[in-house]
Parts: C-alpha cells; sequence; structure tokens
C-alpha cells in the first residue's frame, strides 16, 4: 500500500479552521490507495465537472449537470426486531457528511439507444446491476418517459462495505439529477416513495441531511439539523477489510441488544446536538456482531477511544468508525496511523442542504444544470 499523509498535524485539529485539510490531489485512479480528505476529495472532483471524466477517454464531455453525492453516518443504530420476511426493523438517525462521490450526467442524443455509465473505481459494475443505472430506469419507468438516455460518470472516492452508504447515496443523487434533467417530471415526495424500491438507505438521502428511519430504513421522518451541528468536524476512520451487512446481521444475539428507547434517543439528540454527554445516545446495536465477526475492529474502535476523541463509533455495519471532535492526544493519533498500513483516514464534517437545491461538498460549487 501507498501510505501517504499529509499535513497530519492540522488533520489531527478537526475541530479548528480550514487548515485541518490540505490541498494536495491524490491520483483519482488510486485512490483507495492513500489516505486523503474531503477538501482533497473536492478539488480533485470539481475540476472533472468542467474537464475530462474520470474513467471516460472523451475529455470533451460537457456535463449537463454535476452533483456530489454524500455519505453519511448513523448517530444511533437500534435493531428492533427480525420481520417474517427475513428483514429487520431498525430504528436510526442519519446525517450527511461532507466527504463523498460525484455523479456528471449528460442527456444523450434521440439517436442513442441506452444508457452509458463509467466509473473510476476498479470493481465498481457499470452495467445495470449498479444503483445508478437502476435508479435511471425506475425514472424512466414511472415518468413514463421512456426514449430518453445518459451518459453518466461515477466518480468514486466512499470504499465499499464502509457502512457509509455510497452506494445508496449515488443512487438518490442519480434519481434527483435525471429528474431535473427531464423537466421534473416527478415530485420530491414521488421519488422518495420509488426510491424504497432500489435500497433501504437511498430513501434518506432525498432528505435534507438530517432524519430519522425507521422500517428497514426506508421510512423517512426528517428532522431539522442538530443543535449546534453545523460543521461539527470528524473523521471517517476505514480499515481496508470489509464487512458484508448480511454477515454482521447474521451474528447478532438478540439477548444483547440495547433496551433504549429509539425515540427518546432521538430526543436526546434533537435537545443535545452531537455534545458528550451523560445519556446513553451513541448506540449502535450493529457494533457488537462486527466485533464477533472482525475482533481485529475493536480493537481498532479501543485504539482510537485511547486517543482521546469525544465520541467513537462505528457507523451502519461498518467497517467504517467515525470520530467526533479533536483528539486530547494527537501524537499518539499520528502515531496510531502511522502504525497501521491497512487502514485510510478522512477528515470531514457534517453537511445539510436546504429544499431549493442539492447537496454540496464544503467550499464546493461545482453542482450545475445547463
Amino acid at each position: 500500500m501507498i501510505k501517504t499523509i499529509h499535513c497530519i498535524a492540522s488533520l489531527l485539529l478537526l475541530t479548528s479552521t480550514t487548515t485541518a485539510f490540505s490541498s494536495w490531489v491524490p491520483n483519482r485512479k488510486s485512490v483507495s490507495n492513500y489516505r486523503i480528505t474531503t477538501r482533497q476529495v473536492t478539488a480533485d472532483a470539481h475540476s472533472s465537472t468542467t474537464a475530462a471524466s474520470s474513467a471516460s477517454d472523451d475529455a470533451s464531455v460537457d456535463w449537463d449537470m454535476s452533483l456530489f453525492s454524500p455519505a453519511k453516518i448513523n448517530l444511533f443504530l437500534r435493531i428492533i426486531r427480525k420481520r417474517e420476511d427475513g428483514f429487520h426493523d431498525l430504528a436510526s438517525l442519519f446525517q450527511t457528511i461532507g466527504f463523498g462521490d460525484y455523479l456528471h450526467i449528460k442527456k444523450l442524443g434521440s439517436d442513442a439507444e441506452d444508457d452509458v455509465l463509467t466509473c473510476n473505481m476498479e470493481g465498481v459494475p457499470t452495467d445495470r446491476t449498479n444503483l445508478v443505472m437502476r435508479a435511471v430506469d425506475l425514472v424512466r419507468e414511472k415518468t413514463g418517459i421512456k426514449d430518453q438516455f445518459f451518459q453518466m460518470d461515477l466518480v468514486k472516492y466512499v470504499p465499499h462495505q464502509a457502512g457509509l452508504g455510497g452506494g445508496s447515496g449515488n443512487a438518490a443523487a442519480a434519481l434527483y439529477g435525471v429528474n431535473e434533467l427531464l423537466g421534473n417530471p416527478a415530485t420530491l415526495e414521488e421519488l422518495v416513495e420509488w426510491s424504497g424500491e432500489l435500497g433501504s438507505d437511498i430513501t434518506f438521502f432525498l432528505s435534507e441531511g438530517t432524519a430519522y428511519c425507521t422500517g428497514r430504513g426506508e421510512i423517512m421522518t426528517p428532522v431539522p439539523p442538530l443543535p449546534n451541528s453545523a460543521g461539527t468536524k470528524l473523521c471517517i476512520v476505514k480499515p481496508d477489510i470489509g464487512l458484508s451487512t448480511p454477515s454482521v446481521f447474521k451474528a447478532l444475539e438478540y439477548d444483547k441488544l440495547s433496551k433504549a428507547d429509539p425515540e427518546n434517543v432521538l430526543q436526546i439528540f434533537q435537545t443535545e446536538g452531537v455534545s458528550p454527554s451523560e445519556d446513553e445516545k451513541f448506540i449502535n446495536d450493529l457494533e457488537r456482531p462486527a466485533f464477533k465477526v472482525l475482533p481485529d475492529l475493536e480493537e481498532l474502535k479501543n485504539d482510537l477511544i485511547s486517543c482521546g476523541f469525544e465520541t467513537v463509533m462505528m457507523s451502519g455495519s461498518g467497517t467504517s468508525i467515525f470520530c467526533i471532535g479533536s483528539t486530547s492526544d494527537p501524537e499518539k493519533f499520528s502515531n496510531l496511523i502511522e502504525s497501521r498500513d491497512d487502514v485510510n483516514v478522512y477528515s470531514t464534517e457534517f453537511i445539510n442542504r436546504d429544499g431549493n437545491g442539492w447537496y454540496t461538498s464544503p467550499d464546493d460549487t461545482s453542482t450545475k444544470i445547463q
């Protein structure tokens, strides 16, 4: 693995100013081999909105729309019960963050016979198994506009099997973007309704960035941004190894799940935000089974706790671990990351969108419609 840490001292000061981010830009084709920060991603992907696509050999594409596709974290995640259909009912507070991917979209001419999807990340399918392609098909099916095809380029930075909702966010961006380029034949409420046909987490990304999700995750209740949460700094620590969601759920021990009432936990967050608290609010019922399947992940979390972050918790079904606030021992954190060739660290912050537009990455204005 290529191991790169740039301005590590400033990276550690996650609650400080923009000096927490460097200007070094990774090679897009080998991004998984680098330890990078959100604004490095922003600078790199922003340049691709006006020039070449990441994966296509055609450097002259003038994209009609370029959308930021944020990742998410779960501030709490309670597993309620296993359903008769094999899925689980859950209750979770989702929050978008300023680390994510980019989706570039262009309407093709009337002679086009199919969509075209390219992607920079090795191993990501570009056929109709990709949620982006499925989202485009869904919009055509529901609106009846079946004679318009699209060229799309997905610039991915969010790793898979991370618990960050990368693929779901991509699908939501595709739903929103294609609908915009078709002249908004569907309302946002209709997109939200349709999104549940594609997957559990996609619905959330059609919120404004903070939402309480129940059912399989597809029942979304938007909530206002948490108190004093705008721009909250955090870092995502992602081991190279991943975990499949089914393997984590298979290891669930139902008698060891939290007994906390998710409605009460939500109220605590809405009152206190993400500040440290004596109340039990940072809960993830999937941590215990994930640690059972992958004991090294629990060791990594404990190492990060010992670095003095305000909050350390696994996101979703893992394997990403988020650390909110600044570390009280920057040297220890630096030494920990230096000693691990198998982790990547992404510094980022909480983001939300207003109801009049899509998400933008911090300090990025690349979203456009021509």
